[in-house]
């Protein structure tokens, strides 16, 4: 356990110009003492680590320090060659780079542990897209992650509704969701470099924060061309001024997008209707709705009275619409029974007297079961 520990730090401060007791003790989660007594553990096997003194000092590793990565066990070798999806790096164009860094990180594990990869790889296998449909690949996928890698600003042409518009972008990051790309960007400030003439202009509310766009409907992409009388590859604070953008180190791609997500589903359930539920139809509407509404809902029920004495539970279920909803509550079958709207329980009721028509025994079987 506390070997584990000391490689961890060890790797935490390989990582990172320097980083105080405190921070070390919340990502060890121990005591800044026991923070103390592991560097000195450290500094006596010969791992060089300094301690800044004062307030804003810390811990840091001196001379370039830089362990090897002997450490690893097998399950964090297995571990590590599952870490990405192989048709994503493929769609991305990074099957290359991906390969290669897996050749060099077997070459560095102890011989007994460099089966990892292969082993991986047969025994488990991950598969973005969803079924029935053929992925495609956005012709504009390699750019947008060149782009995302360098933190370079990108002109481009994107279908909205019924037209066309360009904007300048900032893209921080790529999202595969269900086989669909979507790149998380912010809009470039205004006045950082000049649109091509013609371009509408974009709205304060895009400028203000992040959106999400999906990558299939790009017409064109490309590096942003600075102002004119700029020379290009400026370092430093200058690099916003060559194409480039500084991120904000407070973005974090995996929240942002679980937050815009969920956003997105409550958008589309505008509507809502009252279902009346047997004990299986309860089980059965996270299956046939949206899962997070059909939870909510039925948790709203019960919480409010429970069911009735027959045992259904009448909920109110938000919907994307009528028609959806039709769609999908004739899942349940005689599971559940549409109380409101109105005109959405009559149209369940002729699609019962429908289906009880065509289910209806023939002459010839109503006279077998007479016999």
């Amino acid at each position: 356990m506390r070997a584990a520990r000391l490689i961890k730090m060890v790797l935490l401060l390989q990582s990172r110009p320097s980083m105080t007791a405190g921070e070390l003790a919340r990502e060890l989660e121990v005591s800044q003492r026991t923070v103390a007594r592991d560097v000195l553990s450290l500094s006596e096997a010969g791992v060089p680590v300094y301690a800044d003194r004062g307030r804003a000092g810390g811990y840091r590793l001196i001379g370039g320090y830089r362990t090897r990565l002997t450490g690893l066990g097998r399950s964090e070798a297995e571990a590590l060659f599952l870490s990405g999806v192989p048709s994503a790096l493929r769609e991305m164009g990074l099957a290359d780079v991906a390969s290669a860094a897996r050749l060099k990180v077997s070459a560095a594990l102890l011989p007994e542990l460099r089966d990892a990869a292969s082993g991986a790889a047969q025994r488990f296998h991950l598969d973005a897209p969803r079924w029935y449909h053929d992925p495609e690949t956005p012709a504009l996928l390699p750019v947008l992650a060149d782009a995302v890698w360098d933190d370079r600003r990108l002109t481009v042409r994107y279908l909205r509704r019924d037209r066309e518009v360009v904007r300048e972008l900032e893209p921080y990051g790529l999202v595969l969701k269900a086989g669909v790309w979507y790149v998380a960007a912010r809009a470039a400030p205004e006045g950082s470099a000049a649109l091509p003439a013609g371009a509408p202009p974009d709205g304060a509310g895009a400028r203000a924060g992040f959106r999400v766009y999906r990558v299939d409907r790009f017409t064109a992409a490309a590096p942003t061309v600075p102002p004119e009388g700029l020379p290009g590859g400026l370092p430093g604070a200058d690099a916003v001024h060559a194409g480039r953008f500084v991120r904000d180190p407070a973005f974090d791609l995996p929240a942002f997008w679980a937050e815009r997500a969920a956003q997105f589903r409550r958008s589309l359930l505008r509507e809502e209707v009252v279902v009346r539920l047997s004990p299986r139809g309860v089980r059965q509407l996270p299956h046939v709705t949206e899962p997070t509404a059909a939870r909510e809902a039925v948790e709203r029920a019960t919480a409010a009275g429970g069911p009735d004495a027959q045992g259904w539970l009448t909920v109110t279920l938000a919907v994307e619409s009528e028609e959806v909803a039709y769609a999908q509550l004739l899942g349940l079958g005689p599971e559940g029974e549409v109380c409101a709207p109105p005109a959405l329980r009559e149209r369940f009721g002729a699609a019962a007297r429908r289906a009880a028509a065509l289910y209806a025994p023939s002459e010839s079987e109503g006279a077998a079961d007479s016999r």
